[in-house]
């Protein structure tokens, strides 16, 4: 496996064009695009507290597990 650094721009038409090295030979290959502008990420910012009562922890979280739990049960 080999690979290059190319650098590219999207268009208008929401496309990419790549100019490989011409002692490349013509076959399929895997391309791999990363995002590197800030626009790429989520827009919408985080809000402390928005997840707030999603989760629930049981009463016994802290409660310490038989020996069952941690040897097995060798009945």
């Amino acid at each position: 496996m080999q690979a290059i650094e190319l650098n590219a721009n999207i268009d208008t038409n929401h496309q990419i064009h790549l100019q490989v090295p011409e002692d490349w030979p013509c076959q399929n290959v895997k391309v791999i695009v990363l995002l590197e502008s800030e626009t790429a990420t989520n827009p919408k910012k985080r809000q402390f507290g928005q997840f707030r009562g999603s989760i629930k922890m049981a009463d016994d979280f802290n409660a310490e597990l038989s020996d069952e739990f941690w040897l097995g049960n060798d009945s």
